[in-house]
């Protein structure tokens, strides 16, 4: 997917036939779900060489949920950003909490897997909170803040890295007022969701996941000024157990 993931398993472990799994199905998604590599099916589906019927199950899945994520946005989350599919921005969160799924379902209740820095932890860090660093846009060498808790998913937009990237799907315009926002949730594909789509509405995504339940949100400005909602809570400053 362009990007490195990382995988922290605690008691009870997993064999490594386990891991082995995840990771070729992690490979499996990428082949199918790509927008670089012609073969796969997103890109044939975009050339309209297949059709979505014709699609794997996942792929069918995936865009089923964009679907109604774009209608729980105000249209802020979009697969069409330019006017051509892309559904990157919901496939990289899908597919971590699928690939923790698999986890659990091979026993462990104790994993942290980051993939490009979004973040999905489940059970516990040793009997402890999982705490995630999250970094600083204007200072990247810095962590603006840590995140702490158990079961929880974290996920970051913002410009620090590929600078203006991020479309409002109204206008196409690229979004500049933010430099970061992250959203804590539990689920990291609806987390990452919500990151990317509330990084679109600019500051009045604080007040928009303000009325969500079960997600709080950090923004920083591109002016440095930070907002937050009202349940957002930062742990005391590093070690931290995932940078972010």
């Amino acid at each position: 997917m362009g990007t490195v993931f990382s995988i922290d398993i605690r008691r009870p472990g997993v064999g490594a036939e386990v891991v082995a799994d995840m990771v070729r199905w992690l490979h499996w998604v990428d082949a199918t779900f790509s927008t670089y590599q012609s073969s796969s099916e997103v890109s044939r589906l975009r050339r309209q060489e297949l059709t979505l019927p014709q699609c794997s199950p996942e792929v069918r899945t995936v865009l089923g949920m964009a679907a109604q994520i774009e209608a729980a946005t105000g249209g802020y989350f979009s697969i069409y950003p330019n006017g051509v599919l892309d559904p990157s921005g919901l496939v990289k969160g899908w597919a971590i909490e699928q690939a923790s799924n698999l986890l659990q379902l091979a026993g462990s209740t104790s994993h942290c897997l980051n993939g490009g820095g979004d973040v999905q932890c489940v059970g516990n860090y040793d009997g402890g909170d999982w705490r995630i660093g999250i970094a600083d846009p204007h200072r990247r060498t810095d962590v603006a803040a840590v995140v702490a808790g158990t079961d929880l998913a974290v996920a970051t937009s913002g410009t620090a890295e590929r600078g203006p990237h991020i479309l409002d799907p109204h206008d196409g315009s690229a979004v500049t007022e933010l430099a970061s926002l992250t959203v804590v949730g539990s689920g990291i594909t609806l987390t990452d969701a919500y990151a990317t789509a509330g990084f679109a509405m600019g500051l009045a995504a604080i007040d928009w996941l303000e009325g969500l339940a079960g997600f709080q949100a950090l923004a920083i400005t591109r002016d440095g000024e930070r907002r937050t909602t009202s349940g957002f809570r930062t742990a005391a400053p590093p070690p931290v157990t995932a940078r972010h």
